[in-house]
């Protein structure tokens, strides 16, 4: 089964400025919990040397990465604002009504709050770049979400327009997509809230929507203005920043 069937992607080959994202360098994915055996080992010879893992403990307790060597860093970071660890915020918020809205409202503010969980997190991320810890796969569990904010940051860093960040972005709803085939929507709904959300705020939970991403966007505005000063805020100076630019683009 190909990687291609996931959650999963190389993000080489988007334009930015004064070239393209190197292929084989960056990547996003989901979390491991639905990768078979063969794409597992399929991950094991692709030579990562990180692996940016945005779940929670509890997340990565149950679903550990398991299949990379010692030379990868495996950067554990705690990234704690999705609505998989904060459940209790989102089902007070969708205990309100069946209405889609309340639940696009609900991941739209989860989204900005995503963008203040990351920051204390860039400054190792940006060592390990710096360190030429490459490739380096980023994930979430869904690959959707923290995943998603993370991904936007570093390629709107290395001069990847917004456009085009979205456009990469709403591939991501094949995570939901496979959840249906599967038919493994209504146990994570139980597990995550206790209760069956209305089916038109389940396609706001597992799917992307490019609101989503823009009040991520509108959040870094309010904060910082643009993506610099938010990097900068999170302790990579110019010059790291355009090491990683450097470093990501050809």
């Amino acid at each position: 089964m190909p990687q291609s069937s996931l959650n999963f992607r190389d993000m080489g080959g988007m334009p930015a400025e004064g070239g393209r994202i190197r292929s084989g360098v960056l990547y996003r994915s989901e979390g491991p919990r639905n990768f078979a055996p063969d794409q597992l080992a399929t991950l094991a010879t692709m030579g990562f040397r990180a692996i940016v893992d945005l779940r929670s403990a509890p997340e990565r307790a149950e679903m550990p990465h398991d299949w990379h060597g010692p030379d990868c860093r495996w950067l554990q970071l705690d990234v704690n604002a999705d609505l998989r660890v904060f459940g209790h915020f989102g089902r007070e918020r969708l205990e309100k009504g069946p209405e889609p809205e309340i639940a696009i409202a609900t991941m739209a503010e989860t989204y900005r709050e995503i963008v203040n969980a990351l920051l204390p997190h860039w400054q190792p991320i940006g060592e390990a770049l710096l360190d030429g810890a490459l490739p380096m796969l980023l994930n979430c569990t869904a690959g959707k979400d923290r995943t998603g904010v993370a991904a936007a940051l570093l390629l709107e860093l290395a001069g990847v327009s917004r456009e085009v960040i979205v456009e990469d972005y709403l591939r991501s709803n094949v995570f939901g997509e496979n959840l249906l085939r599967a038919g493994e929507v209504e146990p994570g709904m139980m597990a995550s809230f206790g209760f069956m959300p209305s089916p038109g705020q389940v396609q706001a939970l597992i799917g992307v929507r490019r609101e989503y991403l823009e009040a991520a966007w509108d959040e870094l505005a309010r904060g910082w203005d643009d993506v610099p000063r938010y990097f900068a805020a999170a302790g990579l100076n110019d010059a790291a920043q355009a090491r990683i630019r450097a470093l990501l683009v050809d």
